[in-house]
């Protein structure tokens, strides 16, 4: 799945970027605790994380499962922050909209021994070609406003007095 994104916000980048988003999802335990995403190191690419959902996986025991994010803030520090804290009986699945985090973030089963699924979209922001026409449509579109230009005018004559 892929899609353009022209509006301006501060994730994804500004200005005239085109964002292709895949499926992300992975599963933390007691033997896998964390998973860390990173982008490839392209100079025109930056990679985005998009959270959508937090949920307990087949054979979860009842205990608390806190997972946490770590990532840059808006100043460029790394700080971690626990985006859902799940439990069999009482809260299974956590849902979290679009949290988007820029890479590199690192996903950590807190506590608890899981599985605990986290899942949502690897968002690929670079920048767009200036112009997405063919050569031939640019063609067409200079005839046309060629076609489109009024004819010079002359100016009128003045009329003798009798």
């Amino acid at each position: 799945m892929s899609f353009s994104h022209d509006e301006s916000s501060e994730f994804p980048p500004t200005g005239n970027t085109k964002l292709e988003s895949f499926l992300f999802t992975c599963e933390l335990s007691s033997k896998v605790p964390f998973y860390i995403f990173q982008g490839d190191e392209e100079e025109d690419l930056e990679h985005f994380l998009e959270l959508r959902t937090v949920c307990l996986g087949e054979g979860a025991k009842e205990e608390s499962n806190v997972v946490e994010v770590t990532a840059m803030n808006h100043q460029g520090k790394t700080t971690s922050v626990p985006i859902a804290n799940l439990h069999v009986k009482c809260l299974p699945m956590v849902s979290l909209g679009e949290f988007e985090l820029k890479a590199p973030v690192t996903i950590r089963l807190k506590a608890g021994t899981g599985p605990v699924s986290v899942s949502g979209l690897h968002l690929i922001a670079s920048q767009a070609e200036d112009s997405d026409l063919s050569e031939e449509e640019e063609e067409e579109d200079d005839d046309e406003a060629e076609e489109e230009e009024l004819p010079s005018v002359k100016p009128a004559k003045k009329k003798k007095n009798q």
